[in-house]
């Protein structure tokens, strides 16, 4: 199955703050103009709010079963290091569209070297298996080369994880080379963007 065209930036409407909205709706809230919307997926940039009920607080009733998964936990640890992560090319939840849930996490880890930015993510195991993570990391990825001073998106993969090396290769990223440590490492470039 061919992934979907380029995310789309959507210009109207807002993700009101989680416990206001379910207060007073019982449908998922609208994508905001800073998320990138995919056929099924809304990548909403992590507030200090996501942050804080991630790490300390009370559950939210927007969020998979399984979410946050130990990966999400870490990110958003660090993320209180790292103001920048926060930021219009940061780290986002990924949120199924159908559903409203947050099943996920993707970040772009700032700033740039020599015009390259790294790229992580994780889909909770419930919604694994459908695509999710490769669909999230061509948007992000694609949105990424959009930033100043970025030419190629990259990932770095352990051997051992060949879920993970699919996942790049759906999302059009191509091996570069073996890091000194043994990890494998793709990129993703704007010749990738229009492939697919």
């Amino acid at each position: 199955m061919p992934l979907p065209g380029p995310p789309e930036r959507v210009r109207s409407g807002r993700f009101d703050d989680l416990e206001n909205h379910m207060s007073h709706s019982s449908s998922p809230p609208a994508p905001s103009r800073t998320d990138l919307v995919t056929d099924r997926l809304a990548l909403r940039p992590w507030t200090g709010a996501d942050v804080g009920a991630v790490l300390s607080g009370p559950r939210a009733d927007l969020w998979a079963d399984d979410f946050p998964a130990e990966g999400d936990r870490v990110i958003a640890g660090l993320i209180g290091e790292r103001p920048a992560w926060l930021g219009e090319h940061g780290h986002r939840l990924v949120v199924e569209r159908e559903s409203g849930l947050a099943v996920g996490s993707i970040g772009l880890f700032w700033p740039p070297a020599e015009g390259a930015l790294e790229i992580g993510y994780g889909i909770v195991p419930s919604r694994r298996g459908r695509g999710y993570a490769s669909e999230a990391a061509r948007a992000l990825a694609g949105f990424a080369l959009t930033a100043p001073g970025v030419r190629t998106v990259t990932a770095e993969v352990e051997p051992s994880n060949p879920a993970s090396v699919r996942v790049l290769e759906k999302a059009g990223f191509h091996r570069l080379a073996a890091a000194p440590e043994g990890v494998l490492r793709y990129g993703f470039t704007g010749a990738d963007r229009s492939e697919g």
